[in-house]
């Protein structure tokens, strides 16, 4: 016998690497079922699979619930998982672009606690901002500081902030 004889010629991946490949898929399905109502919207998932998804999450017997996923794992297949992928990097922290964007977002609220005309800034970045709202909850949130308080205005100084920055960045933004 030649070596030829031994070498995977077909190009087409082995039965094993095809299985893995399924329970991965079935894995991703599983963490989909795992997400609220609000982080599924965020996922850009096809009609089918979201269906499939809700339904699973209804299910409360065992055995169901593992047939459940495992269709959905099998719908999975037929679809592009990047996108799914991504989504969930992205609710879970690790994408490195939304992370280094909470970190502008931070950097932003910090820079206003510090000086109040930093809302300049602000102002010139987002046009839309309700300079008066965030002046308010500047203030509110130095006295929570002096004060000892839980950080109520500081977390939506930065609730803010997370809006206006979805709501849209100019394309020239950046830090």
């Amino acid at each position: 016998m030649h070596e030829e004889d031994f070498t995977e010629s077909t190009g087409r991946p082995s039965k094993t690497k095809q299985k893995e490949a399924m329970h991965e898929l079935r894995d991703l399905g599983a963490e989909l079922v795992e997400l609220s109502v609000g982080q599924l919207k965020r996922i850009d998932l096809p009609e089918n699979i979201l269906q499939a998804v809700r339904e699973c999450q209804k299910i409360t017997a065992h055995g169901a619930r593992r047939r459940q996923i495992q269709y959905l794992g099998k719908l999975m297949r037929g679809t592009d998982d990047a996108p799914i992928r991504a989504g969930l990097a992205l609710l879970r922290g690790e994408s490195a672009a939304e992370t280094a964007r909470l970190h502008r977002l931070e950097r932003t609220r910090a820079r206003l606690l510090e000086d109040e005309s930093s809302l300049s800034e602000i102002a010139a970045r987002w046009p839309q901002a309700d300079l008066q709202h965030l002046r308010q909850l500047r203030r509110n949130a130095l006295k929570e500081q002096e004060g000892g308080k839980p950080p109520k205005n500081f977390r939506a100084i930065f609730q803010v902030l997370q809006e206006l920055d979805r709501e849209g960045t100019p394309p020239d933004a950046g830090e």
